[in-house]
């Protein structure tokens, strides 16, 4: 096995002495794990963040052997650490991405996602800048893995206008007439889901508590609903600045 790819750093956990398994997904070969020699040295420390953008050489001389993972450092988002909004995104985004793909199975328009998810975290002045990207990051790694929800038409009429609400239990949109009077059965379906743009508060709060209804139901079960501690943590840091 031999791969060279960018990558992001998604987990690091420490291994040995000196070493640290590192997991970071790639364009075309997905999520993959290697084993970085020193990795908690002082000099690899700083590369070995997640979110990080890194360039890694990964090796193994059998396909069930861990590889052997080299890393040289693309693009460092540990300036962003400082920030404990920035700080909470980038723990869920990355912590949901390594318990939730399989290892080895490729999913390019995550890592674009993922990729863009942080630049926003980056560049934007403020969390709701960036807080819409994650509601979308969330509802394509639904989409990726076969639990995807149908946003585009009514599921009781077809109708494609003034959609409003979502079933909780089919994923399917609803819109207003057909669903007013079940809408307390319903979720709220906010518009810039649909519409696109970034929405105000009210509504990203919506499309967060959308997610996590179908993220906790399809994906997240056993040990990998303990990620869901990390989204709480930053829904409760939003809630006080919103």
């Amino acid at each position: 096995m031999h791969i060279e790819a960018e990558a992001i750093v998604c987990a690091v956990r420490a291994h040995g002495e000196h070493g640290a398994i590192v997991r970071a997904l790639t364009p075309d070969d997905g999520l993959i794990a290697g084993y970085v020699r020193g990795g908690r040295s002082r000099r690899q420390r700083p590369v070995l963040i997640a979110g990080n953008r890194i360039r890694g050489d990964w090796r193994a001389r059998t396909d069930d052997q861990l590889p052997g993972l080299v890393v040289e450092l693309i693009e460092s988002r540990a300036g962003l650490l400082g920030e404990p909004l920035a700080a909470l995104a980038i723990d869920w985004v990355t912590s949901l991405t390594t318990v939730a793909l399989p290892e080895g199975q490729p999913y390019p328009r995550l890592y674009s996602a993922l990729d863009a998810m942080l630049a926003a975290i980056a560049a934007a002045p403020s969390a709701r800048g960036w807080t819409a990207a994650l509601a979308r990051y969330e509802l394509l790694l639904l989409a990726e893995l076969g639990f995807g929800l149908d946003l585009s038409e009514c599921v009781a009429t077809g109708q494609r206008g003034d959609l409003a609400y979502v079933s909780p239990k089919s994923g399917g949109a609803v819109s207003r007439a057909a669903g007013e009077a079940y809408r307390d059965r319903l979720m709220r379906l906010p518009a810039f889901l649909v519409e696109g743009g970034q929405g105000e508060w009210p509504d990203l709060f919506d499309a967060l508590a959308l997610t996590r209804h179908f993220l906790e139901r399809d994906l997240l079960h056993g040990h990998a609903a303990d990620t869901l501690a990390a989204r709480e943590r930053l829904l409760t840091r939003l809630h006080r600045i919103s």
